[in-house]
């Protein structure tokens, strides 16, 4: 009782972070591992349960989102076959992160049409799945993650008619591991950076034909 009269209040505050971070589930896990083990052990518990939510917490998902619009010259029917062939993917992702297709081709984009990618993020390699979950030629379609870094990736893609050419918009909806820090921290500004770079391609690919 002296630790948390001497700590109680940094305590409290540190559940409600908590809380606002990963959802009201954290509080009451921190009650009840208080409940079992005593005030000390709760107080070391909560700093392996900030692991544990931001590793593996599913509780309390939080769901960003981003909007990339590029206008392009040409209209719908002559964008959309680009971004049909998956292959071209390669050519909108910055070198840094080593994408590559590693399902064979050809690839028929549909419902249901697996692609199988390995990226490299921060050095580290990983393996990313989509699925195809929206068809609808030339104007829209959805990829979706299966496996790969992020909790949540849902990508929309979009090809309107617009000033004689096309507005091209990419909408994402993901989530991550780590929440709102991680997200801040590392994901949107290499974000950020990713679809930056995928605009400027975009503008010299076509601009060229």
């Amino acid at each position: 009782l002296p630790f948390a009269a001497g700590f109680g209040a940094w305590i409290w505050h540190l559940d409600l972070a908590f809380a606002a971070g990963f959802g009201a589930w954290i509080w009451r896990l921190d009650l009840a591992f208080a409940a079992g083990f005593g005030v000390w052990t709760a107080v070391c518990g909560r700093i392996w349960r900030l692991d544990l939510a931001f590793g593996f917490g599913v509780w309390a998902m939080r769901v960003f989102t981003l909007t990339n619009d590029i206008w392009l010259p040409q209209p719908p029917d002559e964008v959309f076959p680009f971004f049909a062939d998956a292959f071209n993917l390669e050519r909108l992702t910055p070198p840094t992160l080593r994408f590559r297709i590693l399902t064979p081709p050809p690839i028929e984009m549909a419902v249901g049409a697996l692609i199988d990618y390995r990226i490299s993020l921060r050095g580290v390699p990983l393996r990313w799945r989509s699925e195809i979950t929206e068809w609808q030629p030339p104007h829209r379609f959805v990829d979706e993650q299966r496996r790969g870094p992020y909790r949540l990736w849902v990508h929309e893609h979009t090809f309107t008619a617009q000033d004689g050419g096309t507005l091209a918009r990419d909408s994402v909806r993901y989530a991550v591991f780590g929440g709102s820090p991680v997200q801040r921290l590392f994901v949107a500004p290499e974000l950020r950076r990713i679809f930056a770079y995928r605009s400027s391609a975009l503008r010299a690919h076509f601009a060229a034909d």
